[in-house]
């Protein structure tokens, strides 16, 4: 699939701002002269189709431009950001990288060759096909990343739909499904990316308040830290209309409390993996947990508690690990879902269940009670050997303000009793000064 659809959406809207970044405005008519401008530049480069091509950048007006040409002629994109920066040479590696195209902070281009040529079976099935792909690496929270690839025409194909036109902002990073996801959505409605310098809950909140943004897409932890910060006193939230979280659980205390706080403003749960793409998602309500998830392309099941998917535009496979896919073609997500109806509500990933003496503790159940708790910042809970109970529950907090650490546990401990059954409440609680997320703004899970 080409991008054909996509600049007729630009020459339709050519007065129309495409993208901001650094306080600079580029309309919908640059945009489309810069694709046509990078298309005759790269063809120069005699650069074969089906090229394993490495793209190193965040959300720019180039960077935009040079993916839509890199789908447009047919490459393999394997996107890279600062976020993995000391994982670049293993991920360039395992995909093959043949090119690097990389993008610096005043959206300059610089091509290098790698003297290597990409021989997975995976690319080949692509290459035979003429369809440009789509490599991306899970954060790797708990254990190794795997690299995954994807036909980008069955990305694309979700997009030719027309639907609202928004301004977004550019929160999910260049690299990750979400984040491709809302390009995709913002430029194909003829909407606007809104970037930010950093992301932290002050430039953030500052961009949406001086751009009008009316979508942003984000994380749990990082709705977390727009609380803690406060910073959403400092600024006007009127034109924002939607918040959408996923990549971890929310906890039930965070998703309470930001509705209380913005009651008009839609809070809407997504599911994706960079495995399957995002499916469609709709709350049972704003301050719920139950979602219902599927759509166009996609079909759900629960099999012994753990949710599968089949989608059409699942993955071809993981470059660096076996197949995931059962033999009918499910997709088995890991994930422990509780179902009512036609809503499912996500407890989390298989793999961090603790299991207390045959009793089953979710951490995401035990983090949300103790997000309440007074002068807690941040919180992980995680599972340790027992040798009585097999495992037992344990909880690393990062405090707000500093406390003695052993009153802080007596008091929290007493909490949690009033709160959660006797073999969820942490054995242990240990204070920690280290911020507990990646730079994705997920959950760091290593205990």
């Amino acid at each position: 699939m080409h991008i054909d659809f996509l600049l007729e959406v630009f020459k339709k809207n050519p007065e129309k701002a495409a993208i901001i970044w650094k306080d600079n405005s580029y309309d919908y008519k640059w945009l489309f002269g810069q694709v046509n401008f990078w298309q005759g530049k790269i063809q120069k480069e005699n650069i074969e189709p089906g090229t394993i091509v490495i793209l190193e950048a965040d959300f720019s007006p180039n960077a935009l431009a040079l993916l839509l040409v890199l789908i447009e002629m047919e490459f393999i994109i394997v996107p890279l950001t600062s976020s993995i920066e000391s994982q670049k040479p293993e991920f360039i590696e395992i995909s093959e990288g043949e090119i690097l195209f990389k993008i610096d902070e005043n959206d300059q281009l610089e091509i290098s060759r790698f003297s290597r040529s990409a021989t997975n079976k995976f690319y080949k099935e692509l290459r035979s096909k003429k369809h440009p792909g789509l490599v991306l690496f899970s954060s790797g929270s708990t254990g190794k990343s795997k690299a995954s690839l994807s036909d980008f025409s069955d990305i694309l194909s979700k997009f030719t739909v027309p639907r609202h036109s928004l301004r977004s902002i550019a929160f999910l990073l260049f690299d990750h499904i979400g984040g491709i996801n809302t390009l995709l959505y913002t430029l194909s409605n003829a909407g606007c990316i809104v970037t930010v310098n950093d992301r932290t809950p002050e430039e953030v909140l500052s961009a949406i308040e001086k751009y009008k943004v009316e979508l942003l897409p984000t994380s749990p932890t990082f709705i977390n830290l727009i609380l803690l910060s406060e910073a959403y006193k400092r600024f006007s939230l009127d034109s924002l209309k939607t918040i959408t979280y996923g990549t971890e659980p929310m906890g039930e205390s965070t998703l309470k409390r930001i509705h209380e706080l913005f009651p008009k403003i839609q809070l809407k749960q997504t599911y994706g993996l960079s495995e399957l793409g995002i499916l469609r998602s709709k709350s049972k309500g704003p301050d719920s947990l139950w979602v219902k998830v599927g759509g166009e392309g996609f079909e759900t099941r629960i099999v012994d508690g753990l949710l599968e998917v089949k989608a059409k535009s699942a993955m071809l496979g993981y470059l660096n690990a076996p197949s995931p896919f059962t033999k009918d073609g499910w997709f088995k997500t890991g994930d422990s879902v509780l179902s009512d109806g036609e809503y499912i509500k996500i407890l989390g990933r298989e793999s961090e269940i603790i299991n207390v003496g045959g009793e089953k503790v979710y951490p995401m159940e035990v983090e949300s009670v103790i997000q309440e708790f007074e002068n807690v910042a941040e919180v992980t809970v995680y599972g340790k050997k027992n040798a009585i109970t097999g495992n037992m529950v344990c909880a690393k907090v990062r405090l707000s303000n500093p406390e003695d650490p052993k009153k802080f546990s007596i008091a929290l401990k007493k909490y949690c009793r009033g709160k959660l059954n006797t073999f969820k409440i942490p054995v242990k609680v240990e204070i920690d000064d280290q911020k507990q997320h990646s730079k994705r703004f997920k959950k760091s899970r290593v205990s």
